[in-house]
C-alpha cells in the first residue's frame, strides 16, 4: 500500500506531524522502532508489579499550554491534566522551603524584598501568556506579531541566568530561577539558559506543570489513539537505518536527531548540510533512577510534598557549581537533582499506601560511571530517612536510556545542547529549519525550532511546510 508521506519516529513531535498530515486529508505511515509508541515518553513498570514508571519525560507545562496538542481533543482519547497541589518545591538545608505556585501573586508574596521585582518580570508573559507561547514556540525566523511584548522578553532571552539573577537579591528567588534554568542542561553562564528557565517558570504560572493520570505515556497513546481514528497507520518494532528501506512517497519526515539523520539520509543530503548534521553537538546526559517506595519521601519540611516537581540543589551558587562539571567531563559531588513524586496525586501510579519517585542528575554525555549513591545522599539530605523507605530501584545509566530511545544520544534529553551557537550560530544554518535540504524531505526532532520539550510543535511545523511546499495544500 502506497503512502503520502512517511514519518519515522512515534514520539510526540512524530505523532504531531502525522496528525496534522493526516487530518489534511494526506495518507500517512507512521513508523516506530520500539515495540510501543511514544518515544521518550512513555510508562512502564520497572521496578516492581503495579509501580508505574516514567522512564522519559514525565511533567509536562508546555504539553498542557500546547497549541497543536489543544487542536485534538486528547480528552476523548483518554488523556486527563493532574495538577499537584503546588508546580515545584524547592527545599533548604536548614527547613526552609521556596515555593513556585501557580499563582503569580501567591509566589511572589513568599520572596520577601524580591516580590515586587518578580512580579514586574514575570507578569506580562504570564498575563498573555497565549501571545507569549506562540512566539517561543515558532519558527526563530519570523517576526514577532507582539513586538513590544517580545521586545521585552528578548534581552533576558539572550542573557545568562547569572546575570539575571543579579535582579534578584533573596535565596528562594534566586533559587527558583537557578533551577528552572538548570533544565536546559548548559552551565548557568551560558547564554539562552535565563530563556528556557524564565519560559518554564512563567508556564508555570500560566498553565501549571500538570501530570498525565496514570503516566507520561497516556500522553502519547492518546496521539496515537487520534491519528488512527483519522485514518492513519502505526507500524512498530520497525526500526530504519536507510532512506532505502522505506516504503515509496512523495514526503519523508524523520524525527530523529541531525546526527541521526546525516546517517540515514546519506548522500541524499547537499554537503553542507550533512557537514552540518556530522557537527552538530549534543548536551549532557542524564543518570536516573526510578523507585519503589513503601511511603512518601520523608521531607525534613512536610510542605515539600505538596509540590509534583522538587529541585534538589540548594542555593543558586550551589546548583551554577554542579552544573558546570558535567560540561567539564565530571559529575558533581552535589548535583544538582531533579526529582518528581507523582503517586502522591495520581493513585494509579503504584499500589495502595506505595508510591513511586524519580530523580536525575546531569553527567557528561555518555559517562558511564555511577551516580546511584551520590543521587540518593542528595535527596537524603532534604529527607533523612529516604533510603529506608526504597522497596527496589531502576537505574537508567546515559547508556540504558540511550537503547531504551535512539534519540537520546548519550542520554541527552533535549535532542542537543542548547547553546547560543548551536541555536544561531553559521556553522548551523543548513540545519536552522524543517526542509532536510531536499525537496521531499523534513525533520521534526527536538533538534529543530522550537527545541526541546514535550509540545509536538517540532512536527506541527514540520508538517505545514510539506502541505505548503511538497504537497501544495
Amino acid at each position: 500500500m502506497s503512502h503520502d508521506a512517511v514519518v519515522v519516529g512515534a514520539g510526540p513531535n512524530g505523532l504531531s506531524a502525522a496528525i496534522e498530515l493526516q487530518r489534511a486529508g494526506l495518507s500517512v505511515l507512521l513508523l516506530e522502532a520500539n515495540d510501543s509508541v511514544g518515544g521518550a515518553a512513555r510508562t512502564e513498570e520497572t521496578t516492581l508489579p503495579g509501580f508505574h514508571h516514567d522512564i522519559g519525560s514525565a511533567v509536562y507545562p508546555l504539553g498542557a499550554a500546547s497549541p497543536v496538542f489543544a487542536s485534538v481533543p486528547l480528552t476523548d482519547f483518554g488523556l486527563e491534566w493532574i495538577h499537584p497541589d503546588v508546580p515545584l518545591a524547592h527545599p533548604f538545608d536548614d527547613g526552609g522551603v521556596a515555593f513556585m505556585h501557580r499563582d503569580l501573586d501567591a509566589t511572589a508574596s513568599g520572596l520577601a524584598e524580591d516580590a515586587s521585582a518578580y512580579r514586574r518580570f514575570f507578569a506580562p508573559f504570564v498575563d498573555r501568556w497565549d501571545t507569549f507561547l506562540k512566539h517561543v514556540l515558532r519558527s526563530p525566523l519570523q517576526p514577532p506579531t507582539a513586538p513590544i511584548l517580545m521586545a521585552r522578553f528578548g534581552p533576558k532571552a539572550l542573557l545568562s541566568t547569572t546575570t539575571l539573577a543579579r535582579g534578584f537579591r533573596t535565596r528562594a528567588a534566586r533559587a527558583l530561577l537557578a533551577g528552572n534554568a538548570a533544565h536546559a542542561g548548559t552551565p548557568l553562564e551560558f547564554r539562552l539558559t535565563g530563556a528556557i528557565g524564565a519560559t518554564l517558570m512563567a508556564a508555570g504560572h500560566a498553565v501549571g506543570w500538570p501530570i498525565p493520570r496514570g503516566g507520561a505515556g497516556r500522553l502519547t497513546q492518546a496521539l496515537a489513539a487520534a491519528f488512527r481514528s483519522a485514518g492513519g497507520t502505526i507500524e512498530t518494532g520497525t526500526r530504519v537505518t536507510s532512506l532505502d528501506e522505506l516504503p515509496e512517497a512523495r514526503a519523508v519526515f524523520l524525527a530523529l536527531t541531525f546526527r541521526q539523520v546525516g546517517r540515514i539520509a546519506g548522500d541524499r543530503l547537499r554537503p553542507s548540510y550533512r557537514r552540518a548534521c556530522e557537527a552538530w553537538t549534543y548536551g549532557p546526559g542524564a543518570f536516573k533512577i526510578d523507585w519503589a517506595l513503601d511511603g512518601p519521601i520523608p521531607w525534613t519540611n512536610p510542605e515539600v510534598a505538596r509540590g509534583g516537581t522538587v529541585h534538589l540543589g540548594g542555593t543558586f551558587e550551589e546548583i551554577a557549581a554542579s552544573e558546570r562539571e558535567p560540561w567539564r567531563g565530571r559529575l558533581s559531588d552535589r548535583p544538582f537533582v531533579l526529582l518528581a513524586q507523582p503517586s502522591l496525586f495520581d493513585d494509579t501510579r503504584a499500589p495502595e499506601g506505595r508510591h513511586t519517585a524519580w530523580g536525575y542528575c546531569h553527567v557528561p554525555n555518555g559517562w558511564d560511571g555511577d551516580a546511584t549513591e551520590t543521587i540518593e545522599r542528595q535527596v537524603e539530605r532534604f529527607a533523612p530517612g529516604f533510603r529506608d523507605r526504597i522497596l527496589a530501584r531502576a537505574v537508567w545509566s546515559p547508556e540504558r536510556l540511550e537503547a531504551w530511545d535512539a534519540n537520546l544520544v548519550g542520554g541527552d534529553v533535549n535532542g542537543g545542547a542548547a547553546t547560543l551557537s548551536q541555536a544561531m550560530g553559521p556553522e548551523r544554518w543548513p540545519v536552522r529549519g524543517w526542509q532536510a535540504g531536499a525537496r521531499d524531505l523534513y525533520v521534526c526532532s527536538a533538534s529543530t525550532p522550537p527545541g526541546g520539550g514535550v509540545h509536538g510543535m517540532a512536527g506541527y511545523h514540520a508538517a505545514r511546510l510539506a502541505l505548503r511546499k511538497t504537497f501544495r495544500i
